[in-house]
């Protein structure tokens, strides 16, 4: 389906079903006392609130480098990123901790669970579409990797996130459905409040992957090696490159790169012809349509090239 290739789509599809969800679950949340139900209101309302972020990050990353800002604005969804693992930690987590041990210290019996069930059956449905969506989006994207490896490795973490919330959802419905089941069948409410407890901790764990990936990106990670390789050999075969010493990247959004190549010329050039080297260079890597905002080109013999890898290395 089309709709699962959209990064945006996914988003929109998470969170028409996150807004519908969380209004039923917080009516039957009040219509039953359903401490484990109240939960999952605030878990789907976090997660709704987490997809308008995502979708904030994605329109401003968008734009166009400009003067204040030339290598463009790519990290501004890592920033949002970071922000949603935040949000799903101190508001998902926190209040489902707390509604939790609340309703262990000070138990209500549940009253009639039937809408409890209806809604989570509802939940499941709408979660389950949203799930499967981004599902797709990421098979489609990860090819032979693993789903943790691609994770790890993603520099678009969209659509990741709502896979992740998505699944969190999932599993957080299993945990209030089995809560409130048990806490009926066995007429003992702090059951119900374990089952919030079940829920905070799923979303901790959710929140502490995404949070890990988003700091990564936010802080810098290299581009992926195949760009590497490249803008090796495009730059390898430029005439009067004697050799291409290595490349830096570093990766400023999911489509935006900074690339720093160091390269041995032929020593009989003159200046105006490394220039002309150089921009020969910049037209076949913009030619090859790679995700390049800004490249450098930086004269240097190999010996200086492992030099300076040396330094790097002794710095780790």
């Amino acid at each position: 389906m089309v709709v699962a290739h959209s990064p945006k789509l996914v988003v929109y599809a998470a969170l028409a079903a996150n807004v519908g969800i969380a209004i039923a679950k917080f009516v039957a949340a009040a219509v039953t006392g359903s401490s484990a139900m109240l939960s999952e209101g605030v878990h789907s309302l976090v997660d709704s609130v987490n997809e308008v972020l995502l979708l904030y990050g994605l329109r401003r990353s968008q734009r166009s480098p400009d003067r204040q800002n030339p290598l463009g604005y790519g990290r501004e969804l890592y920033f949002w990123s970071f922000i949603v693992a935040l949000l799903v930690l101190a508001l998902g987590a926190g209040f489902s901790l707390y509604e939790g041990v609340n309703h262990i210290l000070a138990p209500e019996p549940l009253r009639d669970p039937t809408v409890n069930y209806v809604v989570l059956a509802v939940g499941v449905l709408f979660e389950g579409t949203s799930w499967w969506l981004s599902l797709k989006s990421v098979q489609r994207k990860k090819g032979k990797l693993g789903y943790f490896e691609a994770f790890r490795i993603t520099k678009d973490p969209t659509t990741f996130s709502v896979l992740f919330e998505d699944s969190a959802a999932l599993l957080g419905l299993a945990i209030a459905a089995l809560g409130v089941y048990l806490s009926h069948a066995l007429g003992d409410p702090r059951i119900d409040g374990w089952a919030s407890i079940g829920i905070a901790v799923v979303l901790a764990l959710a929140s502490a992957l995404l949070a890990r990936e988003s700091k990564a990106l936010l802080i810098g990670e290299p581009a992926h090696p195949n760009l590497l390789a490249r803008v090796c050999g495009i730059a390898g075969r430029v005439k009067g490159v004697e050799a291409v010493n290595g490349v830096l990247t570093l990766q400023l959004g999911p489509d935006h790169v900074l690339v720093a190549v160091s390269a041995a010329f032929d020593d009989r050039l003159t200046t105006v012809e490394i220039e002309e080297c150089v921009r020969t260079i910049e037209a076949r890597t913009k030619a090859a349509n790679l995700p390049i905002v800004a490249l450098f080109v930086k004269p240097q013999t190999p010996e200086r090239w492992r030099e300076r890898l040396d330094e790097l290395d002794g710095g780790t």
